[in-house]
């Protein structure tokens, strides 16, 4: 009855309009004195989050995020891409869902990824013939691979919570992030394929390739340095985003020259007030797990899912419902907040490998940010392409399944996370 009390005053919370921080905030307080817990648990419980050295890798993977999104980079990438598959059956396509994939390796932002990358595929698709529905729903989707392929700003976030190895989830997620855009690939070209309204593109000379290529060279060497740096321990999560900064403007700022004095503010702006909305949230559950923990609220639900439910394949399917469902009011963040505390005892329990699981969330999260009426990308993709969110929601359907049957493959062969970080 407690957890029902809880939730329902949450959930009233946020129909009113009150912020996430603000409402996980307020309720922790109010649980902590209802309690009879002294009240300076709350900001001893704050200052405690927002002085974790693991955190600062949020506001520089941003700042990374909006220097190279202000200086055009998602549109080298394309262009590189696009030179070498857009001859192929759906190539523009295929050249879309590669060039979030490249771009989310080296911005960890989803929707920095789906914005960037659509601002640039949304005409040029549209223009050959795609089904509107279909660029919608394959942008918004594309976009969700910023928070898979490492970096990733959720992960960092789930680490901190967890106390598990940020190294070590970034590593786990390359395995399925590449099974999910081999998905979206062989959809897109199987829908090439049945569709005769696009109009296929001329291949590329060799000459416009080694061009388009030498241009997208430091982007795609950006995301090579992040990755290799962290996976052979040459640099922590944190001192990797800083570095990805510095390189970031250079490439911008000296190898391009497409970055503005006036566009860097607007990245340093933008930046700035995304991470203080992030920490708010980080700070709001940090207080709101803390009383849940002290009222052993997620002890209780460990013994009630031990007791109820029927194995691990039975406890996924409530987890995945219940995500999906925290889905239609949440965002990612605060789903992982508030979740992550309380699910991940019972899954520990169950035999599930803590990283594993955070991929598990992680990928979950993913359907979140395309499922209407709260899901981020959603609103990305209509606010770039000027269509209704009807559409971009018909249009990303098929892709939150091809999302879900990457959870089914992540269950059927757990080696698929777990291999890269831990036995390569």
């Amino acid at each position: 009855m407690t957890i029902l009390f809880i939730l329902g005053s949450l959930f009233l919370l946020l129909l009113l309009g009150v912020p996430v921080a603000f409402a996980l905030g307020g309720i922790g307080l109010g649980m902590l004195l209802a309690g009879g817990f002294s009240p300076l648990m709350a900001p001893q419980a704050i200052l405690a989050t927002l002085d974790g050295f693991i955190l600062l890798a949020v506001p520089l993977f941003l700042l990374m995020s909006n220097v190279l999104l202000k200086g055009g980079v998602g549109r080298d990438l394309f262009t590189a891409v696009q030179a070498w598959v857009g001859h192929w059956p759906g190539g523009l396509a295929v050249a879309t869902i590669l060039s979030c994939g490249l771009f989310a390796a080296i911005s960890g932002s989803s929707v920095a990824t789906a914005a960037t990358i659509g601002t640039v595929a949304i005409p040029e698709m549209i223009k050959r013939g795609y089904e509107k529905r279909f660029v919608y729903g394959l942008l918004a989707a594309g976009g969700t691979l910023g928070i898979l392929i490492p970096p990733s700003i959720p992960m960092i976030v789930y680490g901190f919570v967890t106390e598990q190895s940020v190294i070590a989830l970034f590593l786990a997620g390359i395995g399925p992030g590449i099974v999910l855009v081999t998905l979206f690939v062989i959809f897109a070209m199987l829908h090439a394929r049945f569709t005769s309204s696009y109009v296929p593109m001329e291949k590329a000379t060799w000459a416009e390739r080694w061009e388009a290529s030498f241009r997208a060279l430091p982007s795609v060497a950006l995301a090579a340095l992040v990755v290799v740096g962290l996976y052979s321990g040459a640099f922590t999560p944190t001192e990797a985003a800083a570095i990805g900064f510095a390189a970031a403007l250079a490439i911008t700022a000296f190898w391009l020259r497409t970055l503005t004095w006036e566009a860097l503010w607007s990245a340093i702006r933008e930046s700035a007030i995304t991470t203080a909305a992030i920490l708010l949230i980080v700070a709001g559950a940090k207080v709101f797990g803390k009383a849940i923990a002290l009222y052993r609220i997620p002890q209780e639900i460990s013994g009630f899912i031990a007791s109820a439910i029927d194995g691990p394949i039975m406890f996924l399917l409530v987890v995945c419902c219940v995500l999906l469902l925290m889905g239609l009011v949440f965002e990612a963040l605060s789903m992982i907040l508030i979740m992550t505390p309380v699910l991940l005892p019972a899954a520990m329990g169950l035999g599930f490998d803590p990283i594993w699981f955070g991929i598990f969330m992680v990928i979950m999260v993913e359907c979140a940010l395309v499922t209407p009426p709260v899901g981020l990308n959603l609103y990305v993709i209509q606010s770039v392409a000027r269509a209704t969110l009807a559409d971009v929601s018909r249009g990303v359907l098929p892709f939150l399944l091809l999302m879900l049957l990457t959870v089914v493959i992540l269950y059927l062969v757990p080696g698929l996370a777990l291999y890269i970080p831990f036995q390569w």
